[in-house]
């Protein structure tokens, strides 16, 4: 498994992959270096307008949005526990983000699930053979990518997302849902 760490580890997975992208989150609280204020000043009932996110996130944004023109599928999944934490309660209001950018987003309460087909750990799985492990500090802190073309592993992760993919509520249902009315 190799890991890398920096600040361009997403284009070169992204711009290798040509028919899909699937992430998989499992965690309730990440802490992100470059969420931290947009997360302060939700918590805080301030406007965080798209002019002051940081540079990262718009880098993000272009990147899905060409890979999506490429005609890659861009899934992401996220699996949490109800009552949602904080964290969690603010992606819910920022995921519209990730929608216009060209993601199928969806949640997966995670009593919906056996709790033996949730992974551990997050994960992003390009065409079904390219692995990509996010990795993350005790605090949630983002450390890097473990990347792996071990196709057993590349199965092993398919194989999630195929048990847990179909079991998730669409975005635009889930906040109309009464796991979100909660």
């Amino acid at each position: 498994m190799l890991h890398v760490s920096g600040d361009d580890i997403w284009a070169p997975l992204f711009r290798r992959a040509r028919s899909s992208a699937f992430h998989l989150e499992v965690r309730d609280s990440y802490a992100v270096a470059d969420e931290a204020e947009a997360l302060r000043r939700w918590a805080a009932g301030e406007p965080y307008e798209r002019e002051q996110q940081p540079d990262s996130w718009r880098a993000w944004d272009e990147l899905m949005i060409e890979t999506a023109g490429r005609g890659v599928a861009l899934e992401r999944l996220r699996v949490v526990t109800v009552p949602h934490s904080d964290y969690v309660r603010w992606l819910l209001e920022n995921t519209d983000d990730n929608v216009e950018t060209g993601e199928d987003v969806r949640w997966l309460p995670r009593h919906l699930a056996r709790p033996t087909a949730i992974p551990a750990d997050d994960y992003w799985l390009f065409d079904s053979a390219t692995l990509a492990f996010t990795t993350f500090d005790e605090e949630g802190g983002f450390m890097g990518l473990s990347i792996s073309t071990d196709p057993g592993l590349a199965d092993w992760a398919s194989h999630a997302r195929d048990i847990l993919w179909p079991k998730g509520i669409d975005h635009a249902a889930y906040v109309k849902s009464e796991y979100v009315q909660a």
